[in-house]
């Protein structure tokens, strides 16, 4: 049974302006609504803050494959799972920035880098410095990605000019150590709180699918909404069943239902850009559409997402094209 709320408490500010802590049963409300007031919430809000025919375009690269000791159940990366992913040095700075250029030529607007480390050892960040410098120079903005940070690393790579630090939570606290048990809840939150602090922009967000519940995927929003600073982006991600990880053969989420989670992201967080990350490649038009409706204005291009499929130039370009959209473009630097 629903429990009864004022429809004036479940009122999220459409600005993004401050705002009281949203809860788990506001949120509820809000996600079990009927579709289509969701969605045209969802809209409303998203196009009081946004073009809602621009989307914005971003590369991701893997600068680091495989070997990561960490047992995040969903990752080819772990070594503790026989996905079969050979490991992978660090790769040189002049080979990341020629692929930075790619992108860039390509149509991307930001530049992601993702290493599969638990957290980078001392000696590695002099590199990882040079490539944030470097894609800067290109002019594009910067993302990284490289597990779990200390607030002097957070530092070294704000003064570096970092401008985004991914570090999904990717599920509620309850579900959380159902999917991993090498690091915590509360050391996702530190490493965001260490980024935060150093004047990063925060890139968090998670993974539907793994086997959680609905409530679990609305208290993932709610933590990412209560932060200080709601993220500046947030990452939906659909899991990709890997060959030999433990959720492997994991049953998908129903579509509607992940439609559902992008719109009540999009409530929660106004002024964030809504990312439709991984699994785009096992979706339908029509849901990705869907999801464009429900406020998701940015994706990873390119045919690769670090070691999965992704759907490739040709047909964002195609789908782009029957749905009117543009690529986002970036505020010109004052």
């Amino acid at each position: 049974m629903q429990p009864h709320i004022d429809h004036q408490a479940s009122e999220i500010p459409c600005d993004g302006s401050s705002r009281d802590r949203v809860t788990q049963p506001e949120a509820s409300f809000i996600y079990n609504s009927p579709f289509n007031d969701l969605l045209f919430r969802a809209h409303s809000i998203h196009r009081a803050n946004f073009d809602p025919n621009a989307v914005q375009m971003s590369r991701l690269l893997s600068i680091k494959t495989g070997g990561c000791a960490e047992d995040c159940g969903y990752c080819s990366q772990s070594a503790h799972y026989p996905t079969g992913l050979k490991a992978s040095k660090l790769m040189e700075v002049e080979r990341v920035l020629s692929e930075a250029q790619r992108a860039k030529d390509g149509g991307a607007t930001r530049y992601c880098m993702g290493a599969a480390w638990r957290s980078p050892k001392d000696r590695d960040m002099d590199a990882i410095v040079a490539m944030v410098e470097g894609v800067k120079a290109l002019g594009m903005e910067t993302c990284m990605t490289l597990g779990m940070l200390t607030p002097r690393q957070s530092a070294r790579l704000a003064d570096a000019g970092l401008d985004y630090y991914n570090h999904n939570v990717d599920t509620s606290e309850r579900f959380y150590s159902e999917i991993i048990t090498t690091r915590t809840f509360a050391d996702r939150l530190e490493t965001l709180d260490n980024v935060r602090e150093a004047g990063i922009k925060v890139c968090a967000g998670g993974i539907l699918g793994m086997g959680e519940t609905a409530e679990d995927r609305i208290a993932m929003l709610v933590t990412l909404a209560n932060l200080p600073t709601p993220p500046e982006s947030v990452p939906i991600n659909m899991l990709i069943p890997i060959p030999g990880s433990r959720l492997a053969n994991q049953e998908p989420i129903d579509p509607i239902d992940f439609v559902r989670t992008i719109a009540l992201a999009r409530i929660l967080m106004p002024t964030s850009h809504v990312r439709l990350s991984a699994g785009r490649t096992d979706m339908s038009d029509e849901t990705q559409a869907l999801c464009f409706f429900a406020g998701a204005n940015s994706i990873f291009v390119g045919e690769t997402l670090l070691t999965a499929d992704n759907p490739g130039e040709d047909h964002d370009a195609a789908l782009f094209r029957r749905l009117g959209l543009k690529a986002e473009q970036l505020e010109p630097a004052e």
